[in-house]
């Protein structure tokens, strides 16, 4: 099988095209790939395939109200954790995933110009921009808007490196996130994520942990600026996490209170990224990732033992 390994800000992916849908990857086969020893090495690995051809890419076309054909095929983005679990959504992988599909001649895409995404998730529409890819993630929401809203905390999380549980917000960026606002630096350096935290309430279908310091001043130059730290559900601690990022500025932005901005900066240890909020008409936001993508290397591997 071709493939190419891709990172978005140390996010990193084993790519796959398949553009006659007769690629089939089981839950093994994906861990293999993502085996940092003994596959390729991966936090998870996105198919290419047309969404007409894929039984998820045909629902997101249904409920997106799209066509796809062969002639002028729009793209699903079949994504599965490295555990070879399937995940919704992953905002680094969107942009890994259109860089992809201009190297391999599936899209052309000039700069300030767009293409629509079709994800487990919804439809995601991809920009192309000066520092890369810019990616529509849709509208963010509370979890638990009720409970949201009375305290800004919905949970709370132990993590190994922790002394005490800490209170976090619960954010869906189409995926689960858990946001736990931590004092200083030092306290985040001392996390081990090797160890999943433990969300309490435990949410039905786990949940990625991000942990934040918000930097002092928060705000500059009417920008916002947090440090991020992830635990990915179905991988385990990763350099980055699209989603996430959203999730983290946006919880910030929740506590920040009279200080919240709309623009982000978002420094996780593979880079930065930026995150924008956009009011809507109908009193939700919606939320754009920006940031780069990288094809590091290209190759065949047999997925035969």
């Amino acid at each position: 099988m071709r493939f190419t390994k891709a990172q978005a800000t140390g996010n990193d992916f084993v790519m796959v095209s398949d553009r006659e849908a007769q690629i089939e990857l089981s839950p093994k086969d994906v861990s293999r790939l993502c085996d940092r020893h003994l596959g390729v090495g991966a936090d998870g690995v996105i198919r290419a395939v047309p969404a007409h051809k894929s039984t998820p890419g045909q629902v997101a076309l249904t409920e997106a109200e799209l066509t796809s054909t062969d002639e002028i095929p729009l793209w699903f983005m079949d994504y599965r954790n490295g555990d070879g679990s399937e995940a919704e959504m992953c905002g680094n992988g969107v942009r890994a995933f259109a860089h992809y599909l201009e190297a391999e001649n599936h899209i052309e895409l000039a700069e300030g110009e767009s293409i629509p995404v079709l994800t487990r998730a919804g439809l995601r529409t991809v920009r192309k921009v000066e520092e890369g890819y810019a990616v529509g993630m849709g509208v963010w929401s509370f979890i638990d808007p009720e409970m949201a809203s009375e305290s800004a905390s919905d949970s709370l999380v132990r993590a190994t490196g922790l002394t005490d549980p800490r209170p976090a917000l619960s954010i869906s960026m189409g995926n689960p996130h858990t946001v736990v606002a931590l004092p200083d630096e030092a306290t985040l350096e001392k996390l081990d994520l090797h160890y999943a935290p433990i969300v309490d309430p435990t949410p039905p279908h786990g949940t990625n942990v991000e942990f934040v310091v918000p930097a002092d001043p928060l705000v500059e130059n009417n920008q916002g600026r947090v440090q991020m730290r992830v635990h990915e559900r179905g991988v385990g601690e990763t350099l980055s996490c699209g989603t996430g990022t959203c999730a983290a500025a946006a919880a910030v932005r929740v506590w920040a209170g009279a200080d919240a901005v709309d623009t982000w900066t978002v420094t996780v240890p593979g880079g930065e990224v930026t995150v924008r909020f956009t009011a809507r008409t109908d009193g939700a936001e919606d939320v754009e990732l920006a940031g780069p993508a990288v094809l590091v290397y290209s190759g065949d591997i047999s997925l035969k033992q």
